[in-house]
């Protein structure tokens, strides 16, 4: 009887507790799109605030000051982690879509995050080709002629998630069936009922 007391009691904190979903992948993988269907889906299964922290629109808000150098590239991760340990120490939900391509950055926001409430990493896997042929902003192309610089995928490395607990390809399941795969996750850890 005690035994199972003490687990629905560590349960109910899990689920108490804030948490970080951050989305990794190549440009164009599908990071974005599946991290908004996640947080429409979180948003109606959940009483806790969701907060989207796309990379996209977090730079333009909160790193303008910013290149894309590796120095640069990990300045602005770390501003974003910390935007995302904030949100999961209040006891809110981060869900974020970053490039990261870079492993070092990924592991000090999950400690830094880890330290104040959950933490799942989704790799989108989505293959280079296929990002390419996606190619949305045209920054692809634009890398292949030599146009852009440190350019993930083309001229700069993506050192793939050591440790993610999702890995998702994009191009063989709908942002949708992807959101679920996420949320069976954040169920499996006590995250959401």
């Amino acid at each position: 009887m005690n035994e199972t007391l003490s687990v629905t009691t560590s349960r109910q904190k899990a689920i108490a507790k804030g948490f970080t979903v951050f989305f990794t992948g190549l440009p164009a993988a599908g990071k974005t799109t599946t991290a908004t269907a996640l947080v429409e889906r979180l948003r109606t299964l959940d009483e806790r605030p969701v907060f989207l922290l796309d990379g996209d629109v977090f730079r333009r808000e909160h790193s303008k000051d910013l290149g894309f150098s590796p120095r640069d590239r990990a300045l602005n991760l770390e501003r974003a982690g910390q935007k995302a340990r904030r949100i999961t120490a209040d006891g809110g939900i981060a869900v974020c879509a970053f490039v990261s391509p870079y492993e070092e950055a990924r592991r000090r926001i999950r400690e830094a995050v880890s330290k104040v409430g959950g933490y799942v990493e989704v790799y989108m896997s989505t293959p280079l080709a296929v990002c390419e042929r996606r190619d949305p902003k045209g920054l692809y192309a634009r890398a292949r002629q030599g146009l852009i610089s440190d350019f993930t995928g083309v001229n700069d490395p993506y050192e793939e998630p050591a440790h993610a607990e999702v890995t998702i390809d994009s191009d063989r399941v709908s942002p949708d069936e992807a959101a679920t795969v996420v949320l069976n996750c954040l169920r499996d850890h006590g995250y959401i009922e």
